[in-house]
């Protein structure tokens, strides 16, 4: 049975599942965005979270704490000189999961995960959609109710007339 088992095992060990989530940890701050596996995706963004809320006072405790679970110090100098600087702001959910279909070798559900003040694509349509407001037509402006007036159309036809008449002279002067 599964009584108060609160989190998702993975299939491994302790000891291999902390490897994992801190090397997918390192990987994530780094590149800033991984593909994955939508289960191990969700058990790192549990993992993640908590470092990155601990990384927005920098403190000498604080670098310890991140470190003992990154193992790593180029990505806990760069979390602490970087990231923290876009995600200083938010109050959490720094991360995003998008799915991305099935892995065609054995039907996993694939996704990405990805910090979410790294996405320029992502920022710059929200911009753009928080600043629109929506507008209704009016009548007057819309296509169908601009039909070409007749008064419009005759000058130009003069036009063509004129014209027709020198290109066929000159047709001729060459022809002889």
């Amino acid at each position: 049975m599964r009584h108060r088992k609160s989190f998702n095992h993975l299939g491994r060990t302790s000891s291999h599942r902390h490897a994992m989530l801190a090397n997918m940890a390192n990987s994530l701050l780094l590149h800033k965005r991984i593909s994955t596996t939508l289960a191990k995706a969700k058990a790192l963004r549990v993992y993640v979270e908590p470092i990155l809320t601990r990384a927005k006072s920098d403190t000498t405790h604080n670098r310890r704490e991140v470190f003992s679970l990154l193992q790593s110090k180029t990505v806990v100098t760069e979390l602490f000189r970087d990231i923290v600087i876009k995600i200083g702001d938010r109050p959490g959910g720094y991360t995003r999961i998008l799915k991305v279909g099935n892995r065609l070798g054995d039907n996993a559900e694939m996704c990405i995960i990805e910090l979410v003040d790294y996405n320029e694509n992502m920022l710059s349509t929200s911009k753009k959609e928080a600043g629109k407001k929506r507008r209704s037509r009016k009548k007057s402006d819309s296509p169908v109710a601009e039909a070409p007036k007749k008064e419009n159309i005759a000058p130009v036809a003069e036009k063509v007339t004129e014209e027709a008449p020198e290109s066929g002279a000159e047709t001729e002067e060459n022809a002889e």
